[in-house]
């Protein structure tokens, strides 16, 4: 599964996109974000994807979380997004 990385420059459409492509190929997807702006831009992502995804019956679940991770030598606090999807 592949992580997609969002900053806060990142146009949450383009995000939305690749999210409900990733989720139509393998069910399940994540997202990475560091900072106050790439989370914005994740949950609007998400939020614009759970839209693309609604007319073929497929609805989205998040589960966020914490990851530790390294940045050019330095620990840096990520906000992890775990997305599931089901058919209803």
């Amino acid at each position: 599964m592949n992580i997609l990385k969002v900053s806060s420059k990142s146009s949450a459409n383009s995000v939305a996109g690749a999210l409900a492509a990733a989720i139509r190929d393998e069910s399940e997807a994540e997202i990475q974000a560091i900072g106050a702006g790439a989370v914005n831009q994740s949950v609007k992502a998400i939020a614009i994807a759970i839209g693309f995804l609604a007319p073929t019956g497929v609805t989205l679940y998040t589960q966020p979380s914490f990851e530790e991770i390294e940045i050019d030598g330095e620990e840096r606090t990520a906000i992890r997004f775990k997305i599931t999807s089901a058919k209803i």
